[in-house]
């Protein structure tokens, strides 16, 4: 099984609405950040999909990360970023819930996409997608 295969049998395991909204949201991403290397992490409460410009968590510029009820856009940097929809008081990490995947369409979020993309020091290469850890226990991935 490829990566990216894999990757889809992890997204599958979530109920059709989340599914299809992270398709989406992960289509849209790969069209904004072509080349970025794609790594999963399927951890215990949530998969994440985080994109860089190479295979180094450190490297992260956004995720999407898929829990049982939505999809989250987290911004690895965005406590440097305009905090007008991001949510969250961590040191580092902000984020905004995807109702749908069109939220990613909306001007101050595509702003601050290009500003996080902006601060990466990196380029974006060539996509590759790397599963980077898998749990071996996992909160049931669909609400009750």
């Amino acid at each position: 099984m490829t990566a990216e295969q894999q990757m889809d049998a992890m997204i599958y395991k979530f109920s059709p609405e989340v599914a299809r909204v992270a398709r989406k949201s992960l289509a849209k991403m790969r069209s904004l950040l072509p080349g970025a290397i794609e790594l999963v992490y399927d951890n215990y409460n949530a998969l994440a999909i985080a994109f860089g410009p190479t295979d180094r968590t450190t490297d992260v510029i956004v995720s999407i990360t898929l829990c049982p009820r939505w999809v989250s856009l987290f911004f690895a940097q965005g406590a440097t970023l305009p905090q007008k929809r991001l949510k969250g008081t961590g040191k580092r990490v902000r984020h905004l819930v995807l109702e749908t995947s069109e939220v990613l369409d909306e001007v101050d979020v595509r702003k601050l996409i290009d500003k996080a993309v902006a601060q990466s020091k990196l380029p974006l290469a060539k996509r590759k997608v790397i599963i980077k850890s898998v749990a071996a226990r996992q909160r049931p991935r669909r609400p009750r």
